[in-house]
């Protein structure tokens, strides 16, 4: 018995000069591109996702709640300057909260503002790295 491959539909973004100008309609078809790029979020996208509670952001100094998301394993980086937070990804480069089987995201209704916002911001407004299903 041979093992299927695992194919993996990574976003490049050294190459984003190959990326699709976006329209409507075109992530029903896409395999998810955009959910293996790294993800910044800021402390209010962590209270909506629920990992944070209201009451905890505003009485713990964001390294300490940075300190215990990455003990948690939802945040992988914490950037101490701009108080950004980046989600922690699988080993395939996944994000954490896209579902491996459908392909679409877990937290849609709590989705942090960098995904709302995609692609009409990030390393190219307006173009996604699509990769057919």
């Amino acid at each position: 018995m041979t093992a299927k491959p695992i194919l993996l539909h990574h976003a490049d973004l050294d190459r984003t000069g190959t990326w699709l100008k976006y329209r409507d309609g075109l992530c029903d078809s896409c395999m998810a591109t955009c959910c293996t790029m790294p993800v910044e979020v800021k402390l209010a996208d962590l209270v909506r996702m629920g990992v944070v509670d209201a009451f905890e952001a505003e009485g713990e100094p964001p390294k300490q709640i940075a300190k215990r998301l990455m003990k948690a394993r939802i945040v992988q980086h914490f950037n101490f300057k701009h108080s950004i937070y980046t989600l922690t990804r699988r080993a395939n480069g996944d994000c954490l909260y896209l579902d491996a089987q459908s392909r679409r995201c877990t937290i849609y209704a709590k989705r942090p503002n960098t995904c709302r916002n995609h692609p009409r911001i990030g390393p190219r407004p307006g173009f996604c790295a699509y990769r057919t299903r």
